[in-house]
């Protein structure tokens, strides 16, 4: 960062927002008609700080090679630019262990990892194969991401499919899950902050269950670990799974934590270069973990840029960007609330929820509200959010959606009321 963040009585925020946003080129950014930018869409993809930037642009300027495999000076920098990322993400996480970080291209290579190896019927131990009979629990919130992978290994291998379904304000309904996580469930998957309906959810209570039956717990951090402090060790599941683009890094490079004892029992799931140990026509062998999981060249430049992330992340400070969002959510609930015909989708409280805030305009399609708010300067996402089941539960086409993150000011809060008040009068 530029400076240590100071204190700011802004909507109650522990951070000085205009100080953090500094460290931002783009939120300087003037739109056509020379309107400021309004960027409201961080759970899609979170814009990059210049400390970001500049560590992708050092790499490839000074430090560019392939990792691993060279011996000359460049190669040893690279290496050890790339396992230092895999060290910094490990501590923010709080693993035990930096071999059990595998690096992914995103969230979602890293979710199909898991499904697709338990489904190969490769693994030795049973518990890490699934088979006729054995169970696949989901969440009606996950993205799709969390769900196609599963549909698709439970029709590989004879699997059910199952999922726990919401209640009308948004939140998990437990009421049966002593049936829906029985005996024969294999493997839980569940997301841990909804990326459409900001809940945040009882990981704890959904573990305790799992537990006792002896199933595996994954948990999609991709919209909590940019948000707020994860330690996998106190959340006490068997792997997780985020992505560097929403937390103020490069696209194209996520992770896959998972504990020694599981990432070893799992089989390979790409073939290549560096995951094997030896090869020989007859048959080969394989690395251990992380690089069992990390066939071919990995994304270097965008590992760099992920550790470049984390370290500016830890400057600000995983607490105060949590309180900050908590606040803004709070401000940002409060003036949505005030505008007749806006309906929230998901909890009303922020106590409940992280900085996502799906709605509908009563009469009027959400693309449409987009667009116009576009047209304000103001970007939010529009439509399903890839996951269409929760639109079908609340029986909705679409919705529009604001989220948040540690740059988003109370102004750009006021920005968006206003815009939705003028895209009602647009369409009066």
């Amino acid at each position: 960062m530029s400076e240590e963040p100071a204190v700011s009585v802004g909507a109650n925020s522990p951070l000085d927002v205009e100080r953090v946003r500094k460290d931002f080129p783009i939120l300087d950014r003037r739109l056509a008609g020379d309107r400021p930018l309004v960027y409201l869409d961080s759970a899609n993809t979170s814009q990059k700080p210049t400390a970001v930037l500049d560590a992708l642009a050092d790499h490839y300027t000074r430090h560019n090679a392939n990792v691993a495999r060279a011996v000359h000076q460049l190669g040893e920098e690279a290496t050890a630019a790339y396992e230092g990322a895999r060290d910094k993400i490990a501590a923010f996480i709080g693993a035990p262990s930096r071999d059990e970080i595998i690096f992914t291209k995103n969230a979602s290579e890293a979710l199909n990892l898991v499904a697709n190896t338990l489904a190969s019927g490769l693994a030795e131990n049973p518990r890490y194969r699934l088979g006729p009979g054995d169970e696949i629990v989901v969440t009606e919130m996950e993205h799709h991401s969390n769900i196609v992978p599963w549909q698709l290994a439970a029709r590989r291998t004879g699997a059910r499919f199952r999922w726990i379904g919401l209640t009308d304000e948004g939140r998990l309904d437990l009421s049966t899950l002593g049936e829906l996580i029985n005996p024969r469930t294999k493997i839980v998957s569940l997301v841990h902050q909804s990326n459409i309906l900001g809940t945040v959810n009882d990981v704890e209570t959904i573990l305790a269950r799992a537990s006792e039956v002896g199933a595996l717990v994954l948990l999609d951090g991709s919209q909590s670990v940019p948000h707020l402090p994860v330690d996998v060790t106190a959340l006490g599941v068997d792997l997780m799974a985020f992505t560097g683009h929403k937390m103020v890094g490069p696209t194209g490079i996520g992770v896959l934590w998972g504990r020694r004892e599981v990432l070893d029992g799992l089989p390979p799931f790409l073939g290549g270069g560096e995951m094997i140990e030896t090869v020989a026509m007859e048959g080969s062998t394989f690395a251990p973990v992380p690089h069992k999981f990390e066939a071919g060249t990995p994304p270097i430049a965008q590992a760099v840029g992920l550790g470049a992330a984390v370290d500016y992340l830890c400057a600000v400070g995983m607490e105060r960007i949590h309180d900050h969002e908590h606040a803004i959510t709070a401000y940002a609930l409060e003036k949505l609330h005030a505008i007749d015909g806006v309906k929230i989708i998901g909890p009303d409280t922020p106590e409940l929820r992280g900085g996502t805030i799906s709605f509908t305009v009563d009469g009027i399609h959400p693309h449409d509200v987009g667009q116009v708010l576009d047209e304000q300067g103001v970007a939010v996402r529009v439509g399903h959010h890839c996951a269409r089941p929760v639109c079908v539960r609340y029986g909705i086409p679409a919705t529009t959606r604001a989220s948040f993150y540690l740059y988003t000011s109370t102004d750009e809060i006021d920005a968006l009321a206003a815009g939705v008040q003028h895209v009602k009068r647009f369409f009066g």
